[in-house]
């Protein structure tokens, strides 16, 4: 084997070292990054229990913020994650207080069940959270009397994330690894990469691991290099 070859394995070998290594990101409310983008939807959260209706719809894309803002209404509130199928308690779950049903447009439901969870949430005072990266209008629902449950539900949008949130999400990203860049690599790494929170995540962690791996800082070569890894769809080709 030729020493080329044994220098390549040699990187590569190191460069999978760290990834036994966990961040926890920092996922509080105070931690919570505001933009235009998510500010219809951080307001209804903080609002609570004051909603306008008791069963509010999170929309937006991948990577868009919903899990962590459903993540802080959860820790708040104490509620409890449901998946209304039938012959699940579902609905006496949410008889008894506050429930969340993520990824509803990925997960599918039950239409009858959906149904009684919203009556019985109604019925006893309580809330139900939802998130989706569909808004209602688009789920396959059969039944009409849970078409118009929904739409007496109050849904909120959250758009794709600007430069500016893409910005300040990986500074934090990198803080949580008490790490710090300049701000003109930020600026190159936004300018680049897909426009969602979910790129973001993998592009500081396959940096963190990497320069961690080779034993280097993180640099603008090194993001342009991770950058076309993971391509324009920011996942791995």
């Amino acid at each position: 084997m030729t020493d080329a070859k044994n220098a390549d394995l040699r990187r590569k070998a190191a460069e999978q070292l760290p990834l036994a290594f966990t961040h926890d990101p920092a996922n509080g409310r105070d931690d919570l990054l505001v933009a235009d983008p998510l500010s219809a939807a951080v307001r209804i959260i903080d609002s609570w229990p004051h909603w306008p209706s008791p069963v509010v719809i999170l929309a937006g894309p991948v990577g868009s913020g919903k899990s962590h803002l459903a993540s802080i209404w959860t820790e708040r509130c104490g509620a409890v994650h449901i998946h209304p199928v039938a012959g699940s308690d579902a609905a006496v779950a949410a008889a008894n207080g506050p429930v969340i049903f993520e990824d509803v447009d990925r997960l599918g439901f039950d239409d009858t069940e959906l149904f009684h969870v919203i009556n019985s949430v109604r019925e006893n005072g309580t809330s139900l959270l939802m998130t989706s990266r569909l808004w209602p209008m688009s789920w396959p629902v059969t039944l009409p009397d849970l078409r118009s449950r929904l739409k007496a539900a109050t849904v909120v949008e959250i758009g794709e994330p600007d430069e500016e949130l893409l910005s300040q999400v990986i500074v934090k990203l990198f803080a949580d690894r008490q790490l710090y860049i300049d701000d003109k690599l930020v600026l190159y790494i936004v300018n680049r990469m897909e426009r969602s929170l979910n790129a973001a995540q993998l592009i500081v962690d396959r940096l963190d691991r990497l320069a961690l791996g080779r034993g280097t800082r993180i640099t603008r070569l090194l993001a342009a290099e991770v950058l076309n890894e993971l391509g324009s769809s920011g996942q791995p080709d």
